[in-house]
């Protein structure tokens, strides 16, 4: 039981925290309703049974644990008794209805990206609350001490208590200023599922899905171009995912995968919405990454791949979009097509810089270069740097095995 509780609570604490801060109102105060809720569920689940709906079973004993407190707390403050009676609206007491609880994330990302808010502090807020990441996980995410992590998100609650921002997706008129920054948090929630930070899997389908179907939901809200490229970039990457798990939930590279497990409906349908995404004519920048997942899967074998068109939608992309991740991805793609002593020399550029010490990926490709290109014991020193700072069980599981197939080669024997 303790380890379907453990279950229920990653893949479904995210959905009842969104439920419980629209109905409590405050986001501290649903984040004590949440523990009080999966430890009512410790207590009573392994001799009543799990419920029917563990959700909204879950929501509605975190919101009555929260009346509790709060009536206790009314006894000796008077200036709580407002909040107590708030917490018994209409609207707090539809929880059997499902239905506004599957709205609750989008609400929940619109309030993250509400325009009060800086946009560092909303990102850092929305991997908190949306994803459920550490500060340190965010911290190591983004670059910056987790100190820096805590203050941004204790700031963004405070503007929003203080503003009295509204716990709701905006109306038509107001979606389209803060389209870019909900699409954004959508993207770093599905690349949070798509290549977990931290932990002992590779991928967490949980998140994966929760951002295509926000993505779906905000496509019937907002046709736009923008959001079909989004969902068609989720949706192609998304098709791999059984692919990149193998034996014992070891990382297997884009190269190496059997392309016969790959999710040809969501292919089918990414591509589709690829066309309709350039169809509009201005090609935005998550319409640019879905149109290099769309070269990746149209080729048969990795070997066919276009990687000169890769690397083509990746100039666009880095004039759209600078940055030192577009860069390294570029340096990938164009190492690939000519070869890995251009890569290598692109990534050293970037490193030489003082850009991406601290991401393992830019270590990784690096090394990487120098394994094709016979410099096996630079080769070694560069994986030992990606192995350092990376912080996923399976990528370091892969990381050392290159390590000890390296060592074995035998030139240095």
């Amino acid at each position: 039981m303790e380890r379907v509780i453990e279950e229920i609570y990653r893949t479904q604490s995210r959905r009842v925290l969104a439920t419980l801060i629209r109905l409590l109102g405050d986001f501290d105060r649903a984040e004590e309703a949440l523990h009080d809720a999966f430890a009512a569920a410790a207590r009573t689940w392994p001799t009543d049974g799990i419920p029917g709906n563990p959700v909204a079973w879950l929501v509605s004993t975190g919101r009555f644990k929260a009346i509790d407190t709060i009536r206790r707390r009314a006894r000796f403050d008077a200036s709580q008794h407002h909040i107590e009676d708030s917490l018994y609206s209409p609207d707090a007491t539809e929880i059997g209805d499902m239905e506004p609880i599957e709205d609750d994330m989008l609400r929940l990302i619109f309030t993250c990206c509400h325009p009060v808010i800086p946009a560092d502090a909303q990102m850092a807020m929305a991997l908190r609350e949306v994803c459920g990441l550490t500060t340190e996980e965010i911290a190591h995410a983004f670059l910056i001490p987790a100190p820096t992590v805590a203050q941004r998100i204790v700031r963004a609650k405070s503007r929003i208590r203080a503003a009295k921002i509204p716990y709701e997706v905006p109306g038509r008129e107001a979606l389209p200023p803060r389209l870019d920054r909900v699409l954004h948090v959508i993207y770093l929630v599905f690349n949070e599922g798509y290549s977990a930070s931290s932990g002992e899997e590779v991928v967490r389908a949980d998140l994966t899905a929760e951002a295509i179907r926000l993505a779906r939901l905000l496509l019937t809200l907002l046709p736009h171009p923008d959001v079909c490229g989004l969902l068609a970039l989720m949706l192609l990457q998304d098709s791999r995912r059984t692919a990149r798990r193998g034996e014992q939930g070891s990382l297997v590279l884009l190269a190496d995968q059997d392309r016969s497990l790959w999710d040809h409906a969501k292919i089918t349908e990414g591509l589709a919405l690829l066309t309709e995404a350039m169809r509009a004519g201005e090609i935005g920048t998550y319409t640019l990454q879905a149109a290099i997942a769309a070269e990746h899967a149209r080729a048969p074998a990795a070997e066919e791949t276009d990687w000169r068109r890769i690397a083509f939608y990746y100039d666009l992309l880095l004039a759209a979009q600078p940055s030192p991740i577009v860069e390294l991805n570029r340096a990938v793609a164009i190492a690939m097509a000519e070869g890995p002593a251009k890569g290598l020399d692109l990534v050293d550029s970037i490193l030489g810089r003082r850009e991406l010490q601290a991401y393992h990926l830019a270590h990784s490709a690096r090394a990487d270069f120098l394994r094709r290109l016979g410099r096996t014991d630079e080769a070694i020193a560069a994986y030992e740097t990606a192995l350092s700072l990376c912080r996923q069980e399976p990528e370091q599981a892969f990381l050392r095995k290159r390590i000890s197939e390296l060592a074995a080669t035998p030139e240095r024997q």
